[in-house]
């Protein structure tokens, strides 16, 4: 008969706070978490961070340490049943303590998640709850303002070499041989996921042919693994924002390195291609009209080639962008058109109307309105465009960067002309 048996993960998971490997800045000494378990007075909060830095652990062993009963609930899995089930559970045992960790308690709606608000205010529970979705979009403010969040960090490379060397301390790994490059190999491969490394040590222990691995089993079992990046996740919005700002920033090498990471994580290209393209218009704007048509080819590249031949024509995209002259004008100055087109529906001025019929121009539609080509400049400068009770307005200020500082010179002379031949100045 099959018998389940524990994974590596949970048998090495610690037991206090001293054995815990990374979030120094929570559980190291006089941090929040060491505090805590030292004045025994635990109070509800949510972890929030990566995948396999420690959330169920921590959470775990302040239960322990505090000698409350542990009641775990995974919103993945669980209703408001369960959570019912929970409270009942916890007035049983009254007056010892009750910790009720959640863990994905992003993925719980609206209500589920206000279920929990009496029992909080009331003391029943102390609610842990852990997330990898950031808590200020994935939980409601009623929860979050009775909650500490706490951020957990990816574990870095030093602390999960420690854990590999812990690992193979074990019975499980005890006879398995490692050379310091596939232990460098294999904590890489783990992306500062504590777990991962855990899972692939076991994978490792399984499949080699002897104690000494070899290279080629360390590279079968690493194969095919991804960094960190969920594309409806922290890690996306993250990443593409460091990509965008690095482009505004000039700074075509880390703008490079944050498109590889992206691609490298598994996003989709054309999204990437799709935020060139507003970038382009963005961020550059007329300053260097040809970074939009430029972006529009390197998408259409893609299309065509295909992954990975045609990422290259955005990393060409990428390094353009961040190395042209950038400028928002035209970004600006549309915000502020729309910000005046709210205001209120003005009706377009006579002149500028069209004229189709004879009964329209019996009304005035299209009188007084001059042809600009028939005017020295081809402009008529004494003729308005906006309507009457708006006055006239300046929105577009091209900035002193690339074709815009001609632009800029250009249009500073015909506003001159049209304030003369109006008797206005602009507002």
């Amino acid at each position: 008969m099959f018998e389940p048996q524990s994974p590596l993960a949970e048998l090495l998971r610690p037991q206090q706070l001293s054995d815990v490997i990374g979030q120094n800045h929570l559980v190291g000494q006089g941090k929040p978490l060491s505090r805590l378990v030292a004045q025994q007075r635990p109070y509800s909060m949510i972890f929030w961070g990566p995948p396999g830095t420690g959330k169920t652990t921590l959470a775990r062993i302040i239960s322990r340490s505090v000698d409350a009963q542990l009641i775990n609930l995974s919103a993945v899995l669980s209703g408001v049943k369960d959570i019912r089930d929970a409270i009942t559970k916890a007035e049983a045992v009254l007056p010892q303590r009750t910790v009720l960790f959640v863990d994905e308690i992003h993925r719980f709606n609206k209500s589920q998640q206000d279920g929990f608000l009496p029992h909080l205010e009331s003391g029943l529970i102390t609610l842990i709850g852990a997330t990898t979705e950031n808590p200020s979009f994935a939980l409601n403010n009623a929860l979050l303002s009775r909650c500490k969040v706490y951020v957990l960090k990816a574990i870095i490379d030093e602390d999960l070499m420690l854990l590999l060397e812990r690992s193979l301390e074990h019975e499980k790994l005890e006879q398995m041989s490692l050379t310091l490059s596939q232990r460098q190999a294999l904590v890489h491969a783990a992306d500062g996921d504590a777990r991962k490394l855990l899972g692939l040590m076991e994978i490792l222990a399984d499949f080699a042919s002897s104690d000494q691995v070899a290279d080629e089993e360390v590279a079968w079992v690493i194969s095919g693994q991804t960094r960190r990046f969920d594309k409806r996740g922290d890690e996306f919005y993250e990443q593409i924002s460091a990509l965008h700002k690095c482009v505004r920033n000039s700074h075509p090498d880390a703008a490079l390195y944050w498109l590889a990471r992206m691609l490298d994580g598994g996003c989709d290209p054309r999204y990437i291609a799709r935020r060139l393209l507003r970038m382009a218009s963005e961020d550059i704007g007329n300053a260097d009209p040809r970074a939009m048509t430029l972006c529009l080819n390197a998408w259409q590249i893609f299309e065509r080639l295909g992954s990975p031949e045609g990422e290259l024509a955005l990393a060409q995209a990428v390094s353009y962008l961040a190395s042209c002259p950038k400028s928002n004008a035209v970004y600006s100055a549309f915000k502020m058109a729309q910000s005046d087109a709210a205001k209120g529906s003005y009706a377009v001025p006579m002149h500028l109307r069209n004229a189709p019929t004879q009964l329209m121009k019996s009304q005035g539609y299209g009188q007084d309105y001059q042809y600009d080509h028939d005017h020295d400049d081809g402009i008529a400068y004494g003729q308005t465009g906006f309507p009457k009770d708006m006055g006239e307005k300046v929105y577009y200020k091209p900035v002193n960067q690339g074709l815009e500082k001609q632009i800029s010179e250009k249009l500073r002379f015909i506003r001159a002309e049209r304030d003369k031949s109006q008797g206005h100045k602009h507002g």
